[in-house]
């Protein structure tokens, strides 16, 4: 039970420092966006994870304020590019 819990621990952080590197180089805005959801729902799955593991929902508040902080970033960015494509032409 131990490795897999380590196993997973190990997973979400090569998958947590491959999204940070995509923030980083990323060619593009939409892909920064991407990438930052993609890291918001990876620490969402990190904290399940950790619900499921140790047997408690005290994480519970925290996981519906990151879903929400998602969710309006997606929108604000969807919002920008939309604006942004909108004057070029």
């Amino acid at each position: 039970m131990t490795v897999l819990i380590i196993a997973i621990y190990v997973v979400f952080a090569a998958a947590g420092l491959l999204t940070l590197w995509r923030i980083i180089v990323g060619p593009s805005i939409l892909d920064r966006a991407v990438a930052s959801d993609v890291l918001l729902t990876l620490v969402m799955c990190a904290l399940g994870a950790d619900m499921v593991i140790n047997h408690h929902t005290r994480s519970l508040p925290a996981l519906l304020i990151i879903a929400a902080v998602g969710v309006f970033g997606s929108i604000a960015v969807a919002r920008f590019v939309a604006r942004r494509d909108n004057t070029d032409r």
